[in-house]
């Protein structure tokens, strides 16, 4: 696994690796829109029009004894997915199309990339990947002058670059392959490996993926370097590309929550204190699809979704060609496996559900007033709660102070959200327009934002004025989005409701949404 943020070169470094395979190892590349005919065969097109149905490989096939990469493959359809798992377990591919069975070896190195920022992967995938390697883009100006530098030569004479450089390939390429031909001789201690359960139990890793991957890849990097056993430096070399991807840094122990006092303090002395949230009836929100739900944008036409296939339908000019119910409607017909135009049926698929939850919250001094932040939280946490479905993921966004920070990574795990919430600091200005200019990064097509703020904007992003840029920001974002005014009803400035129409969001009061029974958000289809 390759994990980096947009732009580090996380796909230059992938397709490195193709030059460095002995010959003829295939290097198969898996487009995230694939269909599962695709990646793991389906019915011979060609052939079946004449008469003689056999079954086309997939991917799969092509990838056997190579390396089948998926870029951005947090993104890859859950039904896709499984499908890898699978075969990667069996090391066979079982197809099973159109009243036709077939199976083939399907045994590959399964190389994947992500952007944490875009989503991440489901657990029971994360886990498949024995290796996590962490990529970032350099920061030093003359490293990165020279990578443009090659890149520009690249562009110029693709042909005299590959030349010029080959002998450099050549040298790991040797040495790959002779570390191939020791790795049967190499030696694993007993110690080694008490070495590496002890570990691994002490960072609490249940998988024994991870006792075995860290096994193979030490036993891997002794052949590299030609040492005939395992020793306590190699595992020390790969151990944390074992656990990148299965431990979580929960850093120092957060601080407990303050006792509640007797008197609430005003805005002005309560500056960096933690309040428990209220536990509040916050309603369920329920999702609805519709069209042009996202600003810009349109419903997706028929066909386009990337779930599995779930039906079909009858229409001249299908998105995605259903072979079996077009023939079948050919032959109920005329009687002849020739369809005409009308004979065409497309398939439908299930549509993508999993929802990211965007929560940005408010967390300045203005909270800390009547302890106003406790039911901040406690609706945020009750929304959350009463909302989070299997495939979702929430992230979480806060400002205060001078600047706006990301809390929570986007994850499926709503524990980590709770913990986030319950811990969260409060106090200081209110940095509204960073906060909202943070929050381009983590919107997809399936996003829900969710504002909870009184909207008094003190601190300038660009120097301007803070309230107005808050507002510029606000109208640029094109996600669905809901807006919880938390201001007191007590001399109200109404600067939320602006902000809502500026982000074309759903309003509702902080009070309002605590006693309503139910609450309809219309997300894109």
């Amino acid at each position: 696994m390759l994990r980096g943020e947009k732009g580090a070169g996380k796909t230059t470094a992938a397709r490195g690796l193709a030059v460095l395979l002995p010959e003829p190892a295939p290097f198969i590349n898996l487009p995230i829109g694939s269909t599962e005919d695709r990646l793991l065969g389906g019915l011979h097109l060609k052939r079946a029009l004449k008469g003689d149905p056999v079954l086309k490989p997939g991917l799969l096939s092509e990838a056997h004894r190579g390396v089948l990469y998926v870029d951005e493959i947090n993104l890859l359809p859950a039904h896709l997915g499984d499908a890898l798992l699978d075969a990667a377990a069996s090391g066979v591919n079982v197809v099973e199309r159109e009243g036709l069975s077939a199976s083939h070896a399907a045994e590959f190195v399964l190389l994947g990339s992500m952007n944490p920022e875009e989503g991440l992967l489901r657990p029971q995938l994360l886990d498949r990947f024995a290796l996590c390697v962490d990529i970032a883009a350099s920061l030093d100006p003359a490293e990165r002058q020279t990578v443009v530098e090659r890149r520009m030569a690249f562009d110029r004479d693709a042909a005299a670059f590959t030349s010029d450089w080959s002998r450099d390939q050549q040298m790991p390429r040797e040495q790959i392959a002779g570390a191939r031909e020791r790795l049967k001789e190499i030696v694993c201690p007993s110690e080694i490996l008490r070495q590496i359960s002890v570990t691994i139990c002490e960072r609490g890793v249940r998988s024994l993926r991870a006792d075995l991957a860290a096994m193979r890849a030490a036993t891997a990097y002794a052949a590299l370097v030609g040492e005939p056993t395992v020793q306590p430096e190699h595992v020390a070399t790969v151990l944390p590309l074992v656990l990148a991807h299965r431990t979580r840094d929960k850093g120092p122990s957060p601080p407990s929550p303050q006792p509640r006092p007797e008197t609430a303090p005003s805005a002005k002395d309560a500056m960096d204190r933690i309040f428990a949230p209220r536990e509040v009836d916050a309603p369920a929100v329920r999702l609805t699809v519709g069209e042009g739900a996202i600003r810009g944008t349109s419903a997706p036409a028929p066909g386009s979704g990337v779930g599995p296939v779930v039906g079909n339908r009858r229409t001249e000019s299908p998105a995605e060609l259903d072979l079996r119910a077009t023939l079948n409607h050919a032959v109920l017909e005329t009687g002849a496996a020739a369809p005409r135009l009308s004979d065409l049926h497309e398939q439908i698929r299930k549509p993508k559900t999993g929802t990211r939850y965007l929560l940005i919250i408010d967390s300045s001094g203005s909270h800390a007033a009547q302890e106003r932040m406790r039911l901040v939280k406690g609706a945020a946490a009750g929304l959350l709660e009463r909302s989070f479905k299997k495939d979702d993921e929430v992230a979480i966004i806060v400002f205060r102070g001078t600047a706006a920070q990301v809390l929570l990574e986007p994850t499926r795990i709503m524990a980590d959200a709770t913990a986030a919430l319950e811990y969260l600091p409060t106090g200081g200005r209110t940095p509204l327009a960073h906060a909202l200019d943070l929050a381009r990064t983590y919107i997809t097509t399936s996003t829900l934002l969710i504002l909870l703020t009184d909207g008094r904007a003190n601190v300038a992003l660009r120097a301007g004025d803070p309230w107005q840029e808050a507002l510029d920001v606000a109208s640029e974002l094109r996600c669905s989005a809901l807006v919880i005014d938390t201001e007191p009803t007590a001399q109200p400035l109404g600067r939320s409701r602006q902000l809502a129409d500026a982000l074309a969001a759903r309003y509702v009061a902080l009070e309002a949404l605590l006693e309503s029974s139910d609450l309809a958000i219309n997300l894109p289809g």
